[in-house]
Order: structure tokens, then sequence, then C-alpha cells
């Protein structure tokens, strides 16, 4: 499948602004580059050969182990989720999170095993306002680890890959621990 989309940069560019003041007072850093080899802060996997959105998370005063700001993840569900909800609960304070943005992208679902992924795209410019995304759960599309939230600027093209896809669509703030602990123990 191939799906072209209309809305580009302008998601990005409308989201950029409000995060800062919602996640802590800092400046807003630009996402990063995901690409050369780099492994998930999660859970060690390398980001952008596996399938499904990435993502990269910001804090104020912490930093991951082992590595400088962002916390980077090549799943949503299984990475960027789980680890920006426990780091919450421990105090942490984001000043970005962005997550692949697939209606910025030209993409083509990849075809493993007879199942349907989505790109894994690691450039910078293919990031978006996490925040700000409306994301697909329950699909028929996989992600790097199988069950996936992905990530669309514009609602529209989120509630479009729905009719083509299945799955229901869902916000940044319904994405709790719960959800989370159910969704991926499917």
């Amino acid at each position: 499948m191939n799906r072209r989309t209309t809305v580009a940069t302008l998601g990005s560019l409308l989201g950029t602004g409000g995060l800062a003041g919602c996640l802590g007072g800092s400046p807003r850093p630009d996402p990063v580059d995901l690409s050369g080899g780099k492994a998930d802060d999660q859970g060690g996997m390398i980001i952008g050969k596996h399938g499904g959105p990435n993502g990269q998370i910001f804090y104020e005063n912490e930093s991951p182990a082992g590595h400088d700001n962002p916390a980077w993840f090549h799943t949503l569900a299984f990475g960027l989720f789980r680890y920006y909800l426990r780091h919450e609960r421990r105090g942490w304070e984001a000043t970005a999170i962005y997550v692949t943005d697939y209606s910025s992208l030209d993409y083509e679902l990849d075809e493993r095993d007879g199942r349907p992924y989505m790109p894994a795209p690691t450039a910078a410019g293919t990031f978006g306002d996490a925040t700000a995304m409306t994301y697909v759960m329950e699909s028929d599309v996989h992600g790097g680890m199988g069950p996936e939230l992905h990530p669309f600027s514009a609602a529209d093209d989120a509630r479009a890959f729905v009719e083509d896809h299945g799955g229901r669509t869902v916000g940044f703030d319904d994405v709790t621990p719960q959800l989370i602990a159910a969704y991926t123990s499917r």
C-alpha cells in the first residue's frame, strides 16, 4: 500500500510551540537523527531495523544511562511509553517527546511473514510532537515488536488508517500504564 499524505510539516510546525510549556520550562530541543546503529533505551534493539514508529524523549535534568539526551526507542508501545511513564513516576521531567509522524511521510507497508509492518524512518525531519499525535492501536499493521501505536499528526490520516487496517484511535493522554500493560500483553 502506498499512501500519499498532504499535511507534510504543518503538524510538526503547529505542535512545536506548545510542548515546552506542558512538559517543562526549558527551550524545546529539536529532534535528532536516530540512524547509525543506536540501541533502544528500553530493550536494546537497533533503531530503524525492525519496522514501526521510533521515538525520542529529552529530559530537563536527567539523561538516559550510557549517553546524553535524548532517550531513544525503536517502538512506542513496548519502548517509549513504558520508559516515559516509569520515569515520570520517578520525577523525571520531559522537555520534548517526539515520535515518527506518518502524516508527514509517503510510506509503503512492508510485508513480512504474512503481516504488514510500518516503515521505521530515523531522520530528524520524520519526527513530530508526541503530545499532538493521534495514535492508532489494535490495527492489523505491526511495529517492531508486534502490536503498536501508529502516530499521525493529522487526525483524518489516523481515521483513514483505521478504515483501511482496523483498530481505534487514542490521544497521548489516553496512553496510561494500564493501557500499555494490557495492549502489549496480547
